[in-house]
């Protein structure tokens, strides 16, 4: 099991110039009891307890919205010989979307569990699903 996080270094090295102008909070303080906007290691960046990675099950983080971008996700699936791919999580049309494609690119056969992913809006989820026919096969 790989649970991924999107989560930037401290000094925000790996926040390109086009991320930072389309999400300036980056980095910045909104709620002093979370830290830092999307920065690893502040409070409001992790994985809540419930959903954490348990002893053997592995944390990638992210900096961009999909799995593979700048990780070693890719790398460590070819090595265990892993060929297909089980995948949840938030948001539906963002990092979902975009890692189903990410891994679709590298040769992996997705699996999509609709009932194990969601969005701020409703319709953005479904239009995901309506078209995740051509993302991965039907859960």
């Amino acid at each position: 099991v790989f649970h991924t996080l999107e989560a930037h270094a401290p000094d925000l090295r790996d926040v390109s110039p086009a991320k930072m102008l389309n999400c300036p909070a980056i980095g910045a303080v909104a709620d002093p009891t979370l830290g830092r906007v999307l920065v690893k290691g502040e409070p409001g960046n992790d994985i809540i307890p419930d959903l954490a990675p348990l002893p053997g099950e592995h944390l990638i983080y992210k900096p961009g919205k999909g799995a593979f971008f700048n990780t070693t996700l890719a790398a460590r699936l070819y090595e265990l010989g892993v060929s297909h791919l089980v995948v949840t999580g938030v948001t539906t049309e963002v990092c979902v979307q975009t890692t189903l494609r990410e891994a679709a690119d590298r040769g992996f056969v997705c699996l999509l569990v609709s009932d194990a992913t969601e969005s701020y809006f409703p319709e953005f989820k479904a239009a995901v699903l309506k078209v995740r026919p051509r993302l991965s096969r039907a859960s």
